[in-house]
């Protein structure tokens, strides 16, 4: 190969020069991602009016007026959402439909290119205007993966494997690069953050009982001795930290990482409920697998178009020398671009249009995806030394979370705490407000929900390792429930008040434990918990419309 400038780089931006052995693991993880882009939209719908909608928890239409007040026309790039147009209710279903629809054709690979610019428009909406509602490193990991699958998916409205289309070598190593941070700096945030436990491999040891929502295959784990925790904390740490650097190494050594990664995020999804992260990480992972590996899974007729010309009679096709799994790999001089630009002169002026626009797209593909790769990077050495990096180019990108830093469980939460949204006529008699996924029920077992995201939920977990003056949507949620707000009480399993809202209403946190062996064999109780008090103030709707506090929370006693 001749490396000259140009030559480079077609050679890492130009999908025609891209690698040829990738088109089954493309296939595979696009369809996988059109599913949890789908999963994503899904669990909106039941929700986002609730959460954002104009008579939601945190409307949309005052978080984005906010930004308005604050950057003046600058609101577009720092907040991108096509909410900017309308917030309303409609407007909100309409989004998660749109999203939801384009992740099913993009599941059954109709226009897969369009479909995922669709997917990743409705989901950066949403997340761009959501607020609280969007903190979520699984929300910055799919809008990355969404994006730079918009380089390495195949052109076309039916481009079956996309063989003709080899992906854009850059784009597959970004995308692989984010599987790579995603434990790796995981694995750097748990040693940098100081927290004792890791050190003491003690990280795991209520890890399953403490987490946002557990799971009933976590609790029967939870009860295995301390050494099961113990080596499962340094197996954590030696993944994260040194064996995912095999990613790196030649195709066979990166085989088997796929096979230790994999039932690992498997173990994940069933024993704790982390939406679609861990899916998403999972199906990260078959890009290190190629169409080598993959043909014996897959039918004959599917993978002829696959095999050389001199193979297509013989499925026991020799191997090609080097190792093709590898994204630095030369092109061989029988590359696809030969025969695709016989095929595009064939064609007339279409495929004449596209070589005149070819500069123009590789040029794009390569200032976006070098863009991408610094903010990245340095991102990533900043983690462990703050080195004079320009951060511009990282703070242009931050809005549209396509170039993140990822740290999971970097400190280990000790306790578990609930927050308990109850009502009253009276001040005296407190009736709870039912969760749809939380623990609240004692003798009720933590299911499995993911890919399934209940936001409301998950922010209430992350609110009660906090104060509730930091935590507005507790205060705000206090306030729809005073008024029975329809779209708030679609965020509880039923609603205890059916006759009219309650007059007071006050939000409790209690402290939850998994119960034991014994008492669950002798009682039927998942969990056990203590009362610690008054979580937020309690409220009360006045005659007069205002509302006013009953009752202010008192310091909470220490943690047992």
């Amino acid at each position: 190969m001749d490396w000259t400038p140009s030559t480079v780089i077609r050679w890492l931006f130009d999908s025609n020069s891209g690698p040829s052995n990738r088109s089954l693991p493309r296939w595979i993880f696009l369809r996988a991602l059109g599913a949890i882009y789908f999963s994503a939209f899904f669990s909106l719908v039941f929700q986002i009016r609730g959460l954002i909608g104009p008579e939601g928890i945190l409307p949309a239409r005052e978080y984005l007026k906010n930004i308005a007040d604050q950057v003046g026309y600058a609101r577009y790039w720092y907040a991108p959402s096509v909410l900017w147009f309308s917030s309303g209710s409609h407007m909100l279903m309409v989004l998660c439909w749109v999203g939801m629809a384009a992740a099913v054709l993009l599941v059954f690979n109709f226009w897969p290119r369009g479909m995922l610019v669709i997917c990743f428009v409705c989901f950066l909406s949403f997340v761009s205007a959501a607020g609280d509602f969007s903190g979520y490193q699984s929300d910055g990991m799919l809008l990355e993966a969404g994006f730079l699958s918009l380089f390495l998916v195949p052109g076309g409205l039916r481009p079956r494997l996309g063989e003709t289309r080899p992906p854009v070598r850059a784009a597959l190593y970004l995308v692989l690069w984010e599987w790579f941070r995603i434990y790796f700096e995981s694995g750097v945030a748990k040693i940098a953050s100081g927290d004792i436990e890791w050190r003491n491999f003690t990280a795991m040891d209520e890890y399953y009982q403490n987490g946002p929502l557990p799971t009933w295959i976590g609790w029967y784990l939870q009860h295995l001795p301390h050494w099961f925790h113990a080596a499962t904390a340094f197996f954590t740490l030696a993944l994260e930290l040194v064996l995912i650097w095999a990613a790196f190494l030649p195709r066979r050594i990166r085989i088997a990482l796929f096979f230790v990664v994999t039932p690992w995020q498997i173990g994940i999804i069933l024993t704790a409920n982390y939406t679609f992260l861990n899916y998403l990480v999972l199906i990260l992972g078959f890009l290190l697998l190629d169409d080598r590996f993959l043909m014996r899974f897959f039918p004959a007729k599917w993978t002829k178009p696959l095999l050389p010309p001199a193979a297509v009679l013989s499925v026991e096709a020799e191997p090609q020398s080097g190792d093709q799994l590898s994204i630095l790999v030369t092109p061989s001089s029988s590359s696809s671009d030969e025969g695709l630009a016989t095929k595009e002169a064939r064609r007339g002026w279409p495929a004449n249009l596209r070589s005149w626009l070819a500069p123009l797209r590789v040029s794009a593909a390569a200032v976006m995806l070098v863009w991408v790769f610094y903010a990245t990077t340095v991102q990533m050495i900043w983690m462990v030394t703050p080195a004079p990096f320009p951060t511009s180019p990282v703070a242009l990108l931050d809005p549209f979370r396509i170039a993140n830093r990822y740290g999971l469980f970097a400190v280990m939460t000790r306790n578990r705490y609930e927050i308990e949204f109850q009502g009253s006529n009276d001040g005296q008699t407190w009736v709870a407000y039912p969760f749809r996924h939380k623990p609240q029920e004692l003798d009720k077992a933590p299911r499995i929900y993911a890919p399934y995201q209940p936001r409301f939920d998950w922010n209430l977990w992350f609110a009660s390792l906090g104060e509730w003056r930091d935590n507005p949507l507790v205060l705000r949620t206090e306030r729809r429930l005073l008024s029975k707000n329809a779209d708030v009480l679609a965020l509880f399993a039923a609603n205890p008040f059916p006759q009219g809202p309650p007059r007071q209403v006050r939000a409790v946190l209690w402290q939850y434990w998994f119960t034991s062996m014994a008492e669950k064999r002798e009682h039927g109780l998942w969990w056990r918990r203590k009362f610690l008090g008054l979580y937020a103030p309690a409220i009360e709707l006045a005659p007069d419309g205002r509302i006013g506090v009953t009752q202010w929370p008192e310091p909470m006693p220490p943690p047992e």
